[in-house]
């Protein structure tokens, strides 16, 4: 079946813009169009197919899952939802997790003990400190927390309690503090995702975690598009030696199932009593056995040191491929998780890669973003490069539009 004998789409709502292909399967890091074209996935579905596709572990548990139970309701324990919890909690150092669905959900939920958080120390209008080129969702109040205009257009008014300041400016962050004492949050994404592949940096982290001690506030990261695994630690936090109070995860998760989770230090993990937050389908057996896979099958394949290593392969491809190339800004980013930015908008590589048998994605409008599934082997890095350098160097060899 190729593309034009699809069924129409004429009845799904346009909220995307899509390329001109449908997928029909995948094998490790290789999808396959209803044409019958090999691609290599240098995306993994932004960051979600951890362990790429039909992997020969995890697609017999999941059978096996559906077979049992799918779904039965937070009214009940839920033994696979305590085995990930366990295991969350034992990588990450903290003490206690709620599931829900997605990395939006993650964030509200992550939102809502900041406040409540506020409230329970007598705090009557509390607020969250976010930063310029932040993306946490597209809900309302995330969208919020978001700090991209042309996502927020036509969705006001916005929820209030926002004091947004930039991104690895310690000077500012304290400034803000002093400026608005009802804060008690610092809600941040450890590396920005859509924002271009934008670290916050080492010192910087480590400076966040001492302000929230001085001032008992509740230092929360966004690790839904760089946590598990992506950037050679569990948590790309960890590089920086610290503990957050609460930390949203998602996407990869669950390689390829929906999932989201809290993860909460001590002085976040009591926020939340029975009745203050809820979901239907959150911790559903299905999306846990997923989790308790994903995260088993990572730790016995060595996953986090295959990421690390295959990157600084990446990396280095890249960087020597566009070395001395003009309009190559910055090559960015850490383990799996790679940003090149070009001095101009780079839509078009979108298609011209998808031609190529690459899929990719671009953020930022000028940042190509590589998100490859942490199977990825060293010779297929070379091959992401051996696709991508050429394709970059002959866009910045056209004339700027």
């Amino acid at each position: 079946m190729n593309a034009d004998s699809l069924p129409s789409d004429a009845h799904v709502m346009p909220t995307y813009g899509r390329l001109p292909v449908a997928l029909s399967h995948g094998q490790g890091v290789w999808v396959w169009d209803t044409n019958g074209r090999r691609l290599l996935d240098g995306l993994a579905g932004i960051a979600v197919n951890t362990l790429g596709h039909n992997h020969p572990r995890l697609v017999p548990a999941l059978q096996d899952q559906v077979a049992k139970l799918i779904h039965t309701s937070n009214y009940y324990r839920i033994p696979l939802q305590e085995q990930l919890a366990d295991k969350l909690v034992e990588i990450s150092g903290l003490a206690n997790v709620f599931f829900c669905n997605s990395g939006l959900e993650a964030n509200e939920a992550a939102l809502k003990i900041a406040r409540k958080f506020g409230h329970d120390r007598g705090v009557e209008s509390p607020e969250i400190l976010v930063f310029e080129g932040a993306f946490h969702g597209r809900s309302i109040a995330t969208l919020s927390a978001t700090a991209n205009p042309k996502i927020q257009a036509g969705f006001g008014p916005l929820v209030p309690g926002f004091v947004r300041v930039k991104l690895n400016d310690i000077a500012a962050v304290e400034a803000a503090i002093a400026a608005h004492p009802n804060v008690t949050a610092i809600f941040l994404e450890t590396i920005q995702g859509e924002g271009g592949i934008q670290p916050a940096r080492i010192e910087f982290l480590q400076s966040l975690r001492r302000i929230c001690d001085k001032h008992d506030l509740l230092l929360m990261l966004d690790e839904v598009q760089c946590g598990i695994g992506r950037t050679g630690k569990w948590f790309a936090h960890q590089w920086a030696g610290i503990k957050p109070d609460v930390m949203p995860l998602a996407k990869g998760l669950g390689s390829g199932v929906p999932i989201g989770a809290v993860v909460c230090g001590p002085r976040a993990a009591n926020v939340l009593k029975a009745g203050n937050h809820g979901t239907t389908f959150g911790g559903n057996p299905l999306a846990m056995r997923a989790g308790v896979e994903t995260l088993t099958i990572m730790q016995e394949d060595g996953l986090l040191a295959n990421a690390e290593a295959v990157g600084a392969t990446l990396r280095n491809g890249l960087t020597e491929g566009l070395a001395g190339v003009a309009g190559v800004v910055e090559i960015r980013g850490q383990g799996l998780m790679l940003g090149i930015e070009l001095d101009r908008p780079c839509g078009v590589l979108l298609n011209r890669a998808l031609d190529a048998g690459l899929l990719i994605s671009v953020t930022a409008d000028r940042v190509v973003r590589l998100l490859p599934p942490l199977i990825l082997t060293h010779d297929e890095a070379r091959q992401i490069t051996a696709l991508l350098v050429p394709l970059i160097k002959a866009f910045l060899a056209e004339p700027k539009p």
